[in-house]
């Protein structure tokens, strides 16, 4: 099997001098075993699933037929077959309703309930991508978890919207600073036919607001089901009600559930029982005034949301500034006695809000765009910032462009970050020149990183650790700076290769490349060197090359190609990067046509259907143009019409950015945003 490169920083008491490539292997590399059932007419939907996979495809008859079939092949068997006989399915095979809300057939809710998960889709628009973040959670491959449990802070964006719509033109700027969604389904308002509004909206109507949020962001969404008694309006008279609407928010691929600790025992623990990737907020909250933070009850309290959840969250009205301080004492002292899990605690109120600036875990923020505050005293991520600058927990720092005119471009993006964020920091640019070496820059007090365009090489005296990616790629895009020992230490990073396997994994699984094919074209190693290390980390092999050679700890299972007669002997790649100058970039045109997929539509945004692939077929494949300026012709637009799903420059510069900016400064911006902000002129 193909190995997996691991990426992560290292110590900085690791000398950069002992270069080598941890590997591990893919979470759930293996081909997933899925049975799709779909209505009547519309297996177009089972086609999308297997391309986005990467596997072969076939529709069956009956739960017998699936029952034999290949593990590896995906299979489609429409609603009126399956009746009852998925009552007692052996789950040899993972379970998924397809529902087209935007279609003829009504809505099943009994199958639903039936499968493991649904998946709920429009026709138009479709959204590729969104299956992609579907099945890549629900299997495993996507831990958005795991990746923000590594982040010094982190917040959420409560959605206060009556209707998701509403939300949809500001999501953008909304999500700016945010690190999750909060989707307030207990705000949702259902219209009825006599022009009022549900009680209770109904799992349809939540189903369907859930859908079009998610196919907007890619931020994780944290489903919250408030009840009466804790500033919500589901009602709690009926806690099996809470349970049926939390187990559907675990089948449709939620990546948290607010889960309220209220509810009784047994409901929690069946949620944490059926939870799969989903993971659970154990939420308690008081409004009454009269809880103390110094009292057992509290410390008893976290010690039962622990034991379901995977972040305990406790929200408290107080009276009193004093009781700030007592809520640091209790965080202080729990977090030592229970490193796990994670605490998330407020103060609410005017008073409390000094407790949304040292809360690190899921801080909920809001904005002026909302039509109202989730929460008595919320603050907004700009608010929240500049408190953290006036306490002396953020201090002012010089961030820095450093080198092409390309950098400099950079710089309206970054300046407009950090005002939309109210950090207190300013951006400068540095040609590379010798006046402004990255050595000098480095010595200024108050530096406080940069990205580098083009890279530097790894081996600079002056960086005197490197993560592992910038050690066995050989270059150096980022300098962040890190506090050890109370002395500034710089480290080298390489965010170049996060931006392309990002834009790899938007319309495909990870597990979908692993051991596949890759071809590789540039003028030398060093312009290849972050493509290859993306391309390893999702399992790819062998890759093949064109116009260079690989040397060292990136050369094993990388192939060069020397004739004509190569390529036509080459495994055919699920893959083609060319990381060839734009004056150059024609020439990835004959492989594009040669190796064409046919019977695929071709997809140059993740929005378009990217339906029509027939049963028996090749799995669609992904083209990656990493070239940058003007060009005679656009290998984009053959790539595309030969079948291949396409992306450019901008398409991997957008997602460098995200990583950059929180590395740089460990804020969150939204891809959708990035790539706004460019088609504005601002990046």
């Amino acid at each position: 099997m193909a190995t997996m490169i691991q990426a992560e920083s290292v110590s900085t008491s690791l000398l950069k001098g002992r270069a080598f490539v941890d590997v591990k292997e893919i979470p759930n590399a293996s081909r997933p075993a899925l049975l799709i059932v779909h209505n009547d007419g519309e297996e177009d939907i089972v086609s999308v699933f297997a391309d986005v996979l990467g596997q072969s495809w076939t529709s069956a008859a009956s739960m017998d037929e699936v029952r034999a079939g290949i593990n590896s092949s995906i299979y489609g068997l429409p609603h009126s077959l399956v009746g009852t006989q998925v009552d007692g399915w052996d789950r040899s095979r993972l379970v998924i309703s397809a529902h087209c809300v935007d279609g003829e057939h009504r809505h099943d809710e009994a199958l639903t309930e039936r499968c493991d998960y649904e998946y709920l889709y429009t026709k138009t628009p479709f959204f590729r991508r969104d299956v992609a973040r579907f099945l890549g959670f629900i299997l495993g491959q996507l831990n958005p978890h795991r990746d923000l449990s590594k982040k010094p802070r982190t917040t959420l964006i409560s959605t206060t919207f009556p209707d998701v719509h509403a939300a949809l033109p500001n999501l953008d700027i909304l999500s700016v600073g945010a690190d999750a969604i909060e989707l307030r389904v207990d705000l949702l308002k259902e219209p009825l036919p006599d022009g009022g509004f549900s009680k209770v909206p109904s799992l349809k109507y939540v189903g369907e607001q859930l859908m079009i949020l998610r196919q907007r962001t890619e931020l994780p969404i944290i489903y919250t089901t408030r009840c009466t008694n804790e500033n919500g309006r589901f009602p709690m008279d009926d806690p099996e009600l809470f349970y049926k609407y939390l187990r559907c928010a675990m089948q449709w691929g939620c990546e948290y559930i607010d889960v309220e600790l209220w509810l009784p025992e047994n409901i929690r623990r069946k949620l944490a029982e059926r939870k799969g990737n989903s993971k659970i907020i154990s939420a308690f909250h008081d409004f009454s005034g009269t809880f103390k933070w110094t009292a057992p009850e509290a410390q008893q309290l976290y010690e039962r949301g622990a034991v379901y959840g995977d972040v305990v969250k406790m929200y408290v009205m107080i009276q009193s500034m004093q009781e700030n301080y007592e809520l640091e004492y209790f965080r202080s002292t729990i977090q030592t006695k229970y490193p796990y899990p994670p605490f998330s605690g407020l103060n609410m109120g005017p008073t409390g809000q000094l407790s949304r600036t040292l809360n690190k875990i899921f801080t909920p923020i809001t904005h002026p765009l909302l039509p109202l505050i989730a929460a008595p005293g919320q603050l907004s991520a700009a608010e929240i910032n500049i408190a953290l600058h006036s306490m002396g927990q953020m201090p002012k720092l010089d961030i820095y462009g450093i080198g092409t005119y390309r950098s400099a471009s950079q710089a309206m993006f970054f300046e407009k970050c950090f005002n939309e964020l109210s950090l207190p920091h300013q951006f400068m640019f540095a040609e590379r020149a010798p006046k402004a070496s990255m050595e000098n820059i480095m010595r200024r007090p108050n530096f406080g990183g940069a990205f580098v365009n083009p890279p530097l090489a790894a081996s600079a005296a002056y960086l005197p650790a490197l993560s592992n990616a910038a050690r066995t790629i050989g270059q150096v895009d980022t300098v962040l700076v890190r506090s050890e020992n109370g002395q500034p230490t710089f480290i080298g990073e390489n965010a170049t290769w996060k931006g392309i396997r990002a834009t790899l994994s938007r319309d495909f699984v990870p597990s979908a490349y692993s051991g596949r094919a890759a071809l590789l074209l540039a003028n030398a190693e060093a312009d290849a060197a972050a493509s290859i290390f993306a391309l390893k980390s999702l399992g790819i092999g062998p890759i093949y090359t064109i116009g260079f050679k690989t040397q060292g700890s990136l050369a094993a299972e990388v192939e060069p190609v020397r004739s004509v007669e190569d390529v036509k002997r080459l495994e055919q790649p699920f893959v083609i990067i060319s990381a060839l100058p734009a004056e150059k970039s024609l020439l990835v045109v004959p492989l594009l046509k040669h190796y064409r997929v046919d019977g695929r539509k071709g997809n140059s945004n993740g929005n378009s259907n990217g339906q029509g692939a027939a049963k028996g077929k090749p799995p669609g494949k992904v083209f990656v143009d990493l070239a940058s300026g003007p060009r005679k012709a656009d290998p984009l637009t053959v790539a595309t019409s030969a079948g291949w799903t396409a992306y450019g420059i901008a398409d991997v510069s957008a997602w460098t950015t995200v990583e950059t900016i929180r590395l740089l400064v460990g804020q969150n911006v939204c891809y959708d945003f990035v790539r706004l902000a460019s088609g504005r002129g601002l990046y």
